[in-house]
């Protein structure tokens, strides 16, 4: 009897084991989602992304509306200390990493604006959580343009100090070199699977990163040219006669470069992109928008005006910072 036990025990575990192997052969592990692929889908198709120069108000338009009562939020980014000091009267002060909460809360809601003006110290950093938020879905946000440097001379420090001439001796002339061979996208590891909720987990963590990830100085590009992928975001004319930094690839913005359909595969997940404009506020727009897609993608801080400003102007190239016009010294509130 105690064989029999034996034997009938272990026929059970031959067929256990038999059944386990069975099921395992025929129903393989599912294939991992490519979550940046769904994500890029959901975005393209569902939000506005637009590199024209949509995504920027100017100072003056930001003062019209306020005298017109034109449907406006302003909302002021710096620290609370400088916002006490001098802000645009009626703007609230919200650190930026709490604005997807804010604008997720307001009453009325955020929607219902024609436009929520985000103003920063030079535009830069408004520009970056412009293409966070963008992103996101808030198309009625905008950056303001020069941020608070442009809105009174007791702010301009930032735009009056940035422009330099450091590497007008360095830059080249020529034709661009040719665009990166199309790859993979980068790597999300989220956890979700649908194109929402991976938006909304890249969104929060790059607001969360803060903006020091996010920018490069020319010092410190200058340093390790051939360690970032870097793309002049210019018209190819201003390319190839005004000059570019050495190496820079051309990414003509008349082309929308950052799409599926476009250029987007084009940047290297292997290793930094930087992208520079003419002042640092396009090419900051662009980097919040490819950090939430998960390129670790940088902007260049004040663009062509911190590098070869006296060329700008004398080559007469639009959006070189000029106190002379570019400072209104309109009225502001504070201490």
């Amino acid at each position: 009897m105690k064989h029999y036990h034996r034997r009938y025990w272990a026929l059970q575990l031959v067929l256990v084991a038999g059944i386990a192997a069975c099921s395992s052969s025929t129903e393989p592990d599912p294939i991992p989602v490519d979550e940046a692929e769904v994500l890029v889908s959901y975005v393209e198709a569902n939000r506005g992304y637009d590199v024209q120069g949509g995504f920027v108000i100017k100072p003056s338009d930001v003062r019209t509306n306020i005298l017109t009562g034109a449907s406006q939020y302003v909302i002021d980014i710096r620290s609370a200390t400088d916002y006490a000091a001098g802000h645009i009267d009626g703007a609230v002060n919200v650190a930026w990493a709490d604005l997807a909460t804010h604008l997720a809360s307001m009453s009325p809601a955020a929607s219902t604006y024609d436009v929520i003006v985000l103003a920063c110290y030079s535009g830069q950093t408004a520009a970056f959580v412009t293409g966070v938020l963008r992103a996101a879905g808030y198309e009625n946000v905008k950056s303001m343009k020069w941020g608070m440097s442009s809105w009174h001379q007791d702010f301009s420090g930032p735009w009056v100090n940035g422009r330099s001439n450091s590497r007008a001796t360095q830059f080249v002339i020529g034709a661009t070199p040719p665009k990166n061979a199309e790859g993979d996208y980068p790597t999300l590891n989220t956890g979700f699977e649908d194109g929402a909720s991976i938006l909304e987990a890249r969104v929060n963590a790059v607001l969360a990163e803060g903006f020091t990830p996010a920018k490069i100085t020319n010092a410190n590009l200058f340093m390790d040219l051939d360690g970032h992928y870097v793309m002049n975001f210019w018209p190819p004319a201003l390319y190839e006669n005004t000059g570019h930094v050495p190496g820079a690839i051309l990414y003509d913005p008349a082309t929308t470069p950052f799409l599926s359909s476009t250029h987007l595969k084009t940047l290297p997940t292997d290793k930094p992109v930087v992208t520079y404009c003419y002042t640092g506020q396009t090419s900051a727009y662009i980097t919040g928008y490819l950090r939430v897609l998960g390129y670790d993608a940088k902007t260049l801080l004040f663009g062509a005006n911190g590098m070869i400003w006296d060329k700008m102007v004398t080559d007469g190239v639009a959006n070189a910072f000029d106190p002379g016009h570019d400072i209104y010294n309109y009225d502001y509130v504070g201490n």
